[in-house]
């Protein structure tokens, strides 16, 4: 849950790594560091954020750099455990991305042999195990100690006196960018995309050694082709654009994201395994696991396929019987613990699904079949517009299924996103912003939604939240309500309209402020309510969707009117690639 970038080409490395590193923060920024390699190998690192002015890299000269944005696993932020680490001659740099899970016996044993530590990091050891055979030839001695390495790693690799870079891969994203006069290594696309479009993803296994003007890739110590490919995304697509946060960019990019989404898959073949399902069990983290019990609630209503959505941390662990159809959802595709989980499908014969936003992704390459959110880069932490685009996938899959039933829909989908990025949310934002303790509540569909809006509030305003389906509340948790604690509903004309306003009555007679979701002409729920959001559409699809971007403004809104860093939320990153 780090960020690595390498860089090899021209005297300005250090300078090229430090801004690469910066459109890396949102995979981790508690530290950071860059080793350069010029006559000597000079390393500079920090605890904190990478600052916009003030942090000397003067004397990182050379024509080579790796460098590190940090989210610790081992080690508390600090100075000292900052990335790189050198060995005990301070000739060899490593920087890496991911958990050596044998780093305790390893460390053991080179202290044994002599071996001087001065972190609490699992990263030292690779610097120290390369220290023990490295003999003038970097990339010989990376391939000789990696098969000591148990876990997850994206690995880059420096020594004085060797002009190269060394990179390896294990369960942990390494692109590799060609630019004209410069090679580029990285954990993902984003800090190579201002230099070049034309990538190379590394496969596990994989030790790719750049050289100023070349790029070897080895597998197993033979030589390997791997594809270049063209990226699509744009440097326009990981700035800013105006807005004051990614995340405020990214709601307002989602009208054309869920059009581009169920435009690009129409023009897509249906996998097959998808239209002969007769059960799916579906496996996520996060907003990506919300999303799926949404699918969960369309799928079994419209197209009366049993689904299952299993949380993919728990998978491993407490497997169901499994039969049918298993689908991963993972925006980066590189969450631990949905790739886990497809490979204990895939041992049990299951077919298997991938809807992720990255090509190339180690779970498309896992899986049987993949479909793409087509979401291009979301940089903030917090899950936005990645949300939107799985919900067109899954609403074009349910279409699909259903003959085309739903094309209409979700033609003007897009409108309701549209027209709920312009209400005004300040009586909400209001009601919520001094609150301590925070409820969101729907039925059916929106009760997922509930859990993503919860979900957004706590993460980006850090005031507790919790999601419930409507009728749970009376089952221990209207002891908590009170005056001081708001309820965020969601009451929309359907089958559940009935019970969920009366589910609402009883929350607004224990005195709880009620802020309400409903549709625009509903006078019953202006009239309960404290404060009355009309749904510019209200119908399934529209409602989803106008609900889902009305949860995300008000998190964010709140958020920004307590001051708090939206983008890169404290203790969180945006790629969870541990366990």
């Amino acid at each position: 849950m780090c960020g690595v970038f390498g860089y090899i080409g021209g005297p300005r490395a250090a300078s090229i790594v430090l801004e690469g590193l910066r459109k890396l923060e949102y995979r981790g920024y508690d530290s950071f560091g860059i080793a350069a390699l010029g006559k000597t190998l000079h390393v500079a690192k920090r605890q904190g954020r990478i600052p916009e002015e003030g942090f000397d890299i003067r004397g990182l000269a050379g024509n080579a750099a790796i460098g590190h944005t940090r989210w610790a696993t081992h080690g508390v932020p600090n100075d000292t455990n900052a990335h790189p680490h050198l060995d005990c001659t301070g000739k060899i740099a490593v920087v890496h991305n991911g958990v050596i899970e044998n780093f305790a016996v390893l460390k053991r044993q080179l202290q044994e042999r002599g071996h001087r530590f001065l972190s609490d990091t699992d990263t030292e050891v690779i610097a120290h195990l390369i220290e023990e055979v490295y003999e003038g030839d970097l990339p010989a001695a990376v391939n000789a100690v990696l098969p000591a390495l148990e876990g997850s790693y994206a690995i880059l690799a420096l020594a004085k006196g060797d002009k190269r870079i060394v990179a390896a891969r294990n369960r942990s994203t390494l692109v590799i960018g060609i630019g004209d006069d410069a090679l580029f290594a990285a954990s993902d696309m984003t800090p190579i995309l201002e230099h070049t479009r034309r990538m190379v993803v590394l496969e596990d296994g994989d030790v790719a050694t750049l050289a100023p003007a070349s790029v070897c890739i080895t597998n197993g110590g033979a030589p390997v082709d791997r594809e270049e490919e063209i990226v699509q995304w744009s440097v326009e697509d990981v700035r800013k654009g105006g807005f004051r946060h990614f995340m405020l960019k990214e709601i307002f990019d989602q009208p054309a994201v869920f059009s581009e989404a169920v435009r690009a898959l129409r023009n897509e073949e249906l996998p097959g395994i998808i239209r002969d399902a007769g059960r799916v069990t579906i496996v996520a983290c996060g907003t990506s696991y919300h999303a799926a019990l949404v699918f969960r609630y369309l799928l079994e209503e419209k197209c009366r396929v049993p689904a299952r959505v299993e949380p993919a941390s728990e998978f491993r662990y407490y497997p169901p019987p499994l039969e049918g159809l298993v689908i991963g959802i993972s925006q980066s595709g590189e969450t631990a613990d949905t790739l886990t989980a497809l490979q204990m499908a895939k041992a049990r014969a299951c077919p298997t699904l991938a809807i992720v936003n990255v090509v190339g992704s180690s779970i498309t390459r896992l899986a049987d079949a993949s479909l793409f959110m087509n979401a291009g880069p979301e940089i903030s932490v917090a899950a936005t517009k990645s949300f939107v685009a799985e919900l067109a996938v899954f609403l074009h899959l349910v279409d699909v299924l259903k003959g085309g039933a739903c094309a209409y829909e979700l033609d003007s989908a897009h409108l309701a996103i549209e027209e709920a990025l312009l209400l005004d949310l300040t009586p909400a934002v209001a009601c919520c912003r001094d609150a301590t303790d925070i409820f969101f509540v729907g039925r059916g569909p929106f009760y997922p939604i509930a859990l993503e809006g919860a979900l957004k509030m706590k993460e980006t305003s850090y005031i507790h939240a919790e999601g419930y389906a409507a009728g749970e509340l009376k089952h221990g948790p209207f002891a908590l309500l009170s005056p001081e604690t708001p309820v965020v509903a969601i009451c929309v004309p359907g089958e559940t309209y009935g019970v969920m306003a009366s589910n609402i009555r009883e929350m607004k007679a224990r005195g709880t402020p009620l802020i309400v979701l409903g549709q625009k002409d509903d006078r019953d729920m202006q009239e309960i309510s404290d404060v009355f959001i009309p749904l510019p559409f209200a119908e399934s699809i529209a409602g989803l969707l106008s609900a889902t971007v009305i949860m995300q403004l008000l998190a964010y809104h709140t958020a920004d009117a307590l001051g708090r860093d939206i983008d890169r939320p404290r203790n969180l990153a945006k790629s969870v690639t541990v366990e």
